[in-house]
């Protein structure tokens, strides 16, 4: 499973650029608005870090003026995917992209049948939100297995890209269900490094290690 960082703070998709297990970024338009800069610059800078994709969300709402927008978009950066919303506005722009070989990231889904609709659009990517359905008393994880199952049975080469994720049992889960990405969140990625057993053992052999050393 690949792996993204949903951020757009330079300075931590550095620091986990540098694990060796980085594969792409998402960026959202809240994400952004916590950097300071040049939005563009920005996500130049970005790309220039990250070999694989990096999603930059375009805000127009209709299909001719998202598709003018993504154009811009596509321009900054050949690793730049555009994310778009699920909408009737975004998969007609969705269409259009793909013909022209630009790379979309269809973004809030919140459902088995947009995914397919976003599938046949032609998107890259589905973003299905887990976190926000569990807000809501659905499991997101059943969505994303929905989602797997469809795009299976009739062989799309659209990836599932696991959003919203919350927790480290998110990722487990999704790679447990063989989604193709998870978009993690910094404080989450650290999470993922974490076991109480882990720094019980790693005290424990230092300790031992003294006592050698002593000798």
């Amino acid at each position: 499973m690949k792996i993204f960082i949903d951020t757009a703070n330079l300075e931590q998709i550095k620091e986990v650029d540098s694990w060796g297990i980085l594969d792409g970024v998402t960026t959202n338009p809240s994400l952004v608005a916590k950097e300071t800069g040049d939005f563009k610059t920005n996500i130049r800078k970005i790309c220039e870090v990250v070999g694989g994709p990096v999603s930059v969300e375009a805000m127009s709402t209709k299909a001719e003026e998202i598709h003018k927008e993504a154009k811009e978009l596509a321009k900054i950066h050949t690793n730049v995917v555009i994310k778009i919303p699920m909408t009737e506005e975004g998969i007609k722009a969705t269409s259009m992209l793909s013909k022209e070989g630009v790379k979309v990231n269809m973004t809030l889904i919140f459902s088995a049948n947009q995914a397919l609709l976003a599938a046949k659009a032609g998107a890259a990517y589905v973003s299905p939100f887990v976190g926000r359905l569990d807000d809501v008393g659905q499991d997101g994880m059943d969505l994303v297995s929905e989602i797997l199952d469809i795009l299976d049975n009739y062989g799309y080469p659209t990836e599932v890209i696991v959003a919203s994720v919350r927790h480290p049992i998110h990722v487990s889960q999704a790679a447990r269900m063989g989604a193709h990405v998870a978009t993690i969140p910094y404080d989450v990625l650290k999470k993922m490094f974490k076991h109480p057993l882990t720094d019980i053992g790693i005290n424990r052999f230092q300790k031992d290690w003294e006592n050698v050393a002593k000798r």
